[in-house]
């Protein structure tokens, strides 16, 4: 797996990720979405530069123009709910692109044990396209390994993949450079060094569904 990390870089990119992490910003529920989906914009852009490109004839007023556009079927993925956001971020961005959602969750037992479960997917053949799976935090690498191989086993195999996580730990990015394939690539913009025991990122941003959605019981 490649990892690309736009954050090491000075860009706007890096104000958006200040502000959710800020606390005091982040109580702003409207300004954290939308920082959300400018983080997603950016994203897409960056992707956007690695697609397959042909030269086509565009009829203006005054005669033909020629110009370069992106030829590579695109499906979005999103991990439900925190990924909304990001999701349509990217999705404003490829008009054509075709969607797909997962609901994955931790199942808790006893002490600092969980099991992660996908209970929903729903998505369109995926088959030799490009898959991009987007989710806002990346703790252990564990959830999104189980719904890109969901995402598979219900649509087919992507050409190639690249998951969009703005904020990851090292130890999610070891993780998945070790058990997923070269056609994977890791977009994110910060990583986080520490990992609690319940797999928070810290310094992290906190819980990205209840940032952008409010609490839940």
């Amino acid at each position: 797996m490649n990892v690309l990390n736009l954050g090491e870089s000075n860009s706007v990119l890096n104000s958006y990720i200040a502000e959710m992490r800020d606390i005091n910003i982040q109580k702003d529920r409207l300004r954290f979405r939308t920082n959300l989906e400018r983080v997603g914009r950016v994203f897409a852009y960056e992707i956007s530069r690695t697609l397959d490109y042909s030269v086509k004839e565009v009829t203006t007023p005054l005669g033909i123009a020629t110009v370069s556009t992106p030829d590579t079927p695109l499906v979005i993925a999103s991990i439900l709910r925190s990924g909304l956001p990001l999701q349509k971020g990217i999705l404003d961005c490829f008009d054509r692109a075709e969607t797909a959602f997962v609901a994955a969750y931790r199942k808790y037992g006893k002490g600092d044990y969980f099991e992660l479960r996908t209970d929903y997917c729903i998505c369109p053949d995926i088959t030799g396209k490009t898959l991009i799976l987007s989710d806002t935090m990346l703790a252990t690498g564990a959830s999104i390994e189980l719904v890109y191989n969901t995402l598979i086993e219900e649509g087919g195999t992507p050409q190639k993949t690249h998951f969009v996580c703005p904020i990851a730990s090292a130890y999610a990015v070891e993780y998945l450079q070790k058990h997923l394939a070269d056609n994977v690539t890791l977009w994110t913009a910060a990583i986080d060094e520490e990992l609690t025991g319940h797999s928070y990122i810290v310094p992290g941003i906190g819980d990205a569904g209840d940032l952008a959605f409010g609490g839940k019981i």
